[in-house]
């Protein structure tokens, strides 16, 4: 099989997996000159296809031929696909070929686990000491770490590459050794906290040392599949809350469930995972890393999954009403976050600019704040609150505020907001 023929099986291959974003992060060895490539925001160009595909990195598996039987994936070994299996010579000289030609920025390795996790990491490993000593290419690289390798394997990894990462694959420890018993979360969560505590030493290394190297100074991240179980909403959110406070992770990525073909597993009757399931977990996300929510704001035991209508900023606004409104011109900076149609940038905006004037409504526009959401929970300076919208009840607001959706979207497994507001 030559090269072309495995970058078509192996290309198709990694499609699935959504964690490929890039960073502007500086390693150590990139301060050369007489090397290629960059990892500055300008330098890297993302391009997206219709199916999500990020084409500025070359994002490739070095291997699916897989030892594991993970029913949810595509790679398992007793699916019937076709193999292969790249060289570390093959990427390498592909990476610089496609930069060369313009065509890529950098690069997103991942791979089945090959004979072993160590054996797997290390054929990685090989890949990217060709490409930084061999080939002097300082781009950004993006390499997944296989669970169950060993700590100086990691340690060698995270030391060669700007941004790794561990897949956490499901949400609970029960769909794990249901879907994918050949795993173990200890396996998964181990390698994040080494990679936790190396970033954080390599940081407090560099205040005392400037020369010091680097521990993957992108960070790392995970992704994990929605929808295979029956976990619901508050479930993901309170994991993902937990990464991002014990791991410090940049990013948690979702994949909502998609079936590959039969495997005794799965339930017999098994469908695709609506996207709009996962825009909303994307939607809370953003305000978890941005917004200074916590998981336990936005869901609870009684309103356990997110609303079909609703995102989940509104949601909390009108389970919350009795918080609002907000007067723009003295509610501090957190305050302002939790207003629907105002964001970090807003709310930046509306701190500096009271500090000259009394805000009107006026002004918010010209500010660019989205008045057709804000104004039902905020006051200003010609606030008038006979015509104020919040002597309307939440379930009259809700209709107001609700997402224009297409009406055959099929909406498993998710609630409206009316089945808590009265």
């Amino acid at each position: 099989m030559d090269v072309t023929q495995k970058l078509v099986i192996l290309g198709d291959a990694a499609k699935y997996d959504v964690s490929c974003s890039s960073s502007g992060a500086r390693q150590s060895f990139s301060h050369s000159k007489d090397g290629i490539g960059s990892v500055h925001k300008a330098g890297i160009c993302h391009t997206w296809t219709a199916d999500g595909r990020c084409l500025s990195l070359l994002k490739i598996l070095l291997s699916n031929c897989c030892i594991y039987d993970c029913a949810y994936c595509l790679n398992r070994v007793s699916n019937d696909v076709p193999r292969a299996t790249f060289t570390p010579e093959e990427i390498a000289n592909l990476t610089i070929e496609f930069y060369r030609r313009n065509y890529i920025e950098g690069l997103f390795l991942s791979s089945a686990v090959v004979k072993s996790p160590d054996y797997t990491m290390e054929l990685l490993i090989n890949t990217l000491r060709l490409l930084r000593f061999s080939y002097r290419f300082y781009g950004y690289i993006h390499v997944k770490v296989i669970p169950g390798a060993s700590d100086e394997l990691v340690s060698q990894i995270g030391a060669l590459a700007d941004r790794i990462s561990v897949n956490i694959e499901l949400p609970t420890e029960k769909s794990l050794k249901t879907f994918a018993p050949q795993k173990s979360k200890k396996a998964i969560l181990n390698p994040m906290g080494q990679i936790a505590g190396k970033s954080l030493a390599s940081i407090e290394e560099r205040k005392k040392f400037r020369s010091a190297p680097r521990f993957a100074p992108a960070g790392q991240t995970t992704q994990m599949i929605v929808g295979a179980d029956k976990e619901n909403d508050l479930q993901i959110m309170r994991l993902t809350q937990g990464l991002y406070d014990s791991y410090k992770l940049k990013r948690v990525y979702f994949s909502a469930y998609v079936p590959l073909g039969t495997h005794p597993l799965l339930p017999a009757k098994t469908t695709a995972v609506p996207t709009l399931r996962e825009h909303r977990l994307y939607q809370a996300d953003w305000l978890l890393r941005f917004y200074g929510f916590r998981a336990d704001e936005l869901l609870n035991e009684r309103m356990p999954n997110f609303s079909n209508t609703l995102d989940p900023k509104c949601t909390y606004a009108l389970t919350h009403i009795e918080q609002y409104p907000i007067d723009v011109n003295r509610a501090d900076y957190e305050m302002l976050l939790r207003v629907p149609g105002i964001g970090v940038l807003g709310a930046r905006r509306i701190v500096a600019a009271r500090r000259h004037t009394r805000l009107t409504f006026d002004n918010l526009k010209k500010m660019g704040i989205v008045l057709k959401r804000a104004k039902y929970f905020i006051s200003a300076a010609d606030y008038n609150e006979n015509l104020s919208y919040l002597n309307y009840s939440a379930s009259l607001l809700a209709p107001l505020l609700a997402d224009k959706l297409p009406a055959n979207i099929n909406n498993v497994n998710q609630v409206s907001l009316f089945d808590f507001v009265k």
